[in-house]
Order: C-alpha cells, then sequence, then structure tokens
C-alpha cells in the first residue's frame, strides 16, 4: 500500500532502489508517527473535520497500535511502503473508512518532519544523559585523584607538573562545551514543523500552535517553507553536537591508549578489560580504546557526509533527504554506547600514584624553581637563564612539590564550579 497510488504499482527494481533500508529505519519512528497523529487528529477534531465521535475511535485504535510498538510486534508489511502507510493501513483494516480522515491537512512531508522532530529530541537527550553520566564519573575521578600527580607534556615532550585530577577535569569541562553545541541542537529539533503539509502550507483552517503545546514542543516552525527547510538542518546540528562530543571523548581514548604503553604506565586496567596476543604471551591491548578511537573519528565524518548530501538542493522536498536516515540514525546510537563504554572502563581504571619519582621528570619541575627564584626577587628572565644554566651544566635538582592556588590549577581544580555549568547547559535540554 502506497499513501500516494493512483492505481498502478512502480517498477519492482525502481521501488526496491528507491526504498533502500527506510522500512527498517522507520521502525525507530513508528512511535512519533503515532504520538504525532493523535496530536494532529485532536486538532482536526477541534476544527470540526472529525467528530468527537470519530477522535474517541480513532484515540483508541492509534492507543492499541501504540502498545503494539511497545511490545515490539509492529512491523512493516511486506508491499508497504513505511511506517506512515503501515500506521494509516493498521487503522483502516480496523476501523474503516473514519481511519482514512487521519491524514488530511498534512503530507507525508510535514508528517515524517514531526517524527524525525520528536525522534532527535529523544536521541538528544539519550546522548546528554549518557555524557552526563562520564560528567559525573570524570568529576568523581578527578576529586578522588586530585593530589596524585603527573607529567604535563607540550610536543609530547616532558613539561610541567600535572595532575590526574586536573586530567580528568580537563574532559570534563570540555564535555560541557560539547553540552553547549547539543543543547543547541536539540532547540533546532524543539521545533513543531506539523500543518506545514507538503511545505506550502493547507487551505485547511489548521491549528498548528494547538499541535505544538500537545506535542510539548518549545515553538513552531511558523514559515511552512522554513519549516520544509529544516530537514536536514536538525541532522547537521545534531550531527555537529556529536561530532564536537566525539572529539573530546577520541582525544580521551587516546591518551588512555598512550597512557597504558609501558614506556608511560600511568594507567592499568583489570586483565578481563583487556586482550591478548596469539603471538606475544605478555600483552594487554588497549582494543576497547582503540575501538572507541576509531568510532569517535567516524562520528566526526558525519557532519560532512550530511552537509555534501544536503548540498545546493532545490527549495521543498527531495528525495535525497531520506538518506539522512542512514546517516544520522546509527550515529546516534553510536554515540551514547561509546560514552557508556568509556564511564564503564574509566571507572575500572587503576592509577599509578609514584609516577613523578622516576629520575626522567626531573625537568617537570623547572619552572617550579624559576617561579620560587622570582618569588624570592630575582628578575624572571635571571631566573629563567640561571635555572637553563643548571639544566645545561647538569646541576640542576628538583623539588618535587607544587603550589598551584588560581582558579582551575592543580591545586584548585573548581570542579563544583565545572559541575555547575554542566547542569545549567543540561537543564536546557530537558
Amino acid at each position: 500500500m502506497k499513501l500516494w497510488s493512483k492505481g498502478f504499482e512502480p517498477d519492482k527494481m525502481i521501488e526496491e532502489f528507491t526504498v533502500g533500508a527506510d522500512r527498517e529505519l522507520d521502525l525507530r519512528l513508528a512511535r512519533y508517527d503515532v504520538q504525532g497523529s493523535m496530536a494532529h487528529i485532536r486538532m482536526l477534531e477541534s476544527i470540526g473535520l472529525l467528530t468527537s465521535e470519530e477522535l474517541e475511535v480513532l484515540l483508541k485504535g492509534l492507543g492499541e497500535i501504540a502498545e503494539t510498538i511497545e511490545r515490539g510486534e509492529f512491523d512493516i508489511e511486506p508491499g508497504i511502503e513505511d511506517v506512515h502507510s503501515q500506521v494509516e493501513f493498521m487503522l483502516t483494516a480496523r476501523l474503516g473508512d473514519v481511519g482514512k480522515k487521519i491524514h488530511s491537512g498534512r503530507s507525508r512531508n510535514d508528517q515524517v518532519l514531526v517524527d524525525l522532530k520528536l525522534f532527535m529530541r529523544d536521541e538528544l537527550k539519550n546522548i546528554a544523559e549518557a555524557a552526563a553520566r562520564l560528567f559525573d564519573t570524570l568529576i568523581e575521578l578527578s576529586d578522588r585523584h586530585k593530589d596524585v600527580l603527573m607529567p604535563g607534556y607540550t610536543h609530547l615532550q616532558v613539561a610541567m607538573p600535572s595532575s590526574f585530577g586536573l586530567w580528568f577535569g580537563a574532559y570534563a569541562e570540555s564535555l560541557a562545551d560539547d553540552m553547549e553545541m547539543l543543547a543547541a541542537a536539540y532547540a533546532v529539533a524543539n521545533q513543531n514543523p506539523l500543518g506545514s503539509a507538503a511545505g506550502y502550507g493547507s487551505s485547511f483552517p489548521l491549528d498548528r500552535t494547538m499541535t505544538t503545546r500537545l506535542l510539548g514542543f518549545a515553538d513552531l516552525h511558523y514559515n511552512v517553507v522554513a519549516a520544509q527547510m529544516s530537514r536536514g538542518k536538525t541532522e547537521r546540528a545534531s550531527s555537529m553536537a556529536i561530532a564536537s562530543i566525539a572529539s573530546t571523548l577520541g582525544h580521551l581514548a587516546m591518551d588512555v591508549c598512550m597512557w597504558m604503553c609501558q614506556n608511560f604506565a600511568f594507567v592499568s586496567f583489570p586483565d578481563e578489560l583487556t586482550t591478548g596476543s596469539s603471538i606475544m604471551p605478555h600483552k594487554k591491548n588497549p582494543d576497547v580504546f582503540e575501538i572507541m578511537r576509531g568510532k569517535c573519528n567516524r562520528l566526526q565524518a558525519v557532519p560532512n557526509e550530511i552537509a555534501l548530501l544536503t548540498a545546493n538542493l532545490p527549495l521543498g522536498y527531495n528525495r535525497d533527504l531520506q538518506l539522512l536516515k542512514d546517516i544520522i540514525f546509527p550515529a546516534t546510537t553510536e554515540m551514547v554506547r561509546c560514552l557508556d563504554m568509556a564511564s564503564f572502563m574509566l571507572r575500572q581504571m587503576r592509577v599509578r600514584e609514584d609516577i613523578i619519582d622516576d629520575p626522567r621528570y626531573d625537568y617537570l619541575f623547572t619552572v617550579e624553581e624559576v617561579n620560587r627564584l622570582v618569588l624570592s626577587g630575582l628578575p624572571f628572565r635571571e631566573a629563567y637563564r640561571k635555572v637553563g644554566a643548571e639544566v645545561q651544566d647538569g646541576t640542576y635538582r628538583p623539588v618535587r612539590a607544587v603550589s598551584h592556588t588560581h582558579e582551575g590549577s592543580i591545586g584548585n581544580l573548581c570542579n563544583d564550579r565545572i559541575a555547575a555549568k554542566f547542569n545549567a547547559i543540561l537543564a536546557r535540554i530537558k
């Protein structure tokens, strides 16, 4: 069954090529299609296109379909084009001609748009919640290990003292920046396109403010052409947020891979969380973090894929946009999986506490020595030359102690303020 059927069937090869994996992907939209239809028919009844009796019958029928979906028993039958057709087909099969009335005042264009907006809202919430779980883990670990010093690097050369508190906290605050991107994407998704029909509105006196309220959207896409133009924009904004989080998580995964290497040996994990070699019996490989790094790199390519797919499309709906589902649906799922895996692995991480006792890290403390000399009254350039000369002639001896007190430094992590920042952004994605 096709909602656009005019009494003929398309060539089978054409149908398979144009539909692709859309039926399978549409299953993720089923609950939202029913939700959107329920709001739409309530609005139709309010403007006189349905009677109250018809509305009651239709709501009951849609409720039964919703229960089928929640039980995992909903499927798109062979010969039925998409989720919208399947819901309408099931409703008509159960209720007769009244089921055919639910499409008045809308097109599949705004129907799929509202489904996607509702879907992306929930997916962005899921990502935000997973990011919050990782954030909480990072802050907890930062507080727990705030006094454990480790080397800091620039150019991958030993540079200045850092700490595990500083390292964990850095990724926590970086996630707060990523959440700004996620909140912006959520705001784009949280607008109602229903009633824009095929992109040019309807001669029915639709009450679009009513469906906005019923579906819990923050606002309308007012201009009906702009509403249709949001197809692709919502996905692009969401993909940029996902890519931002993936960048942070990919950097974290790289750090862990490096810190696990015997040349660093800063952190370790229980044996059961690592993998081995078929030939080298000593190996404990960071496969989880290597796979995470690879997945995050792929996720950072998603905005570019969406940009190329949507570039230079003419005004209005174009079938190319169907392919966005192939890109964004797996990306949201993968992002949540990576975030939750990172949380799980970091909770099992063992931190080495005697790293800086190793003589190779003596030069970590040269800047601390320069600063001590400056505080005693020596001009900075003279202090710098003095310590530099000691390094060159081999007489430098480190004092393995730090006293950093300013905001965000080793001795003053400001994790409470970072948490307040993160939670304020998170509150916008509810």
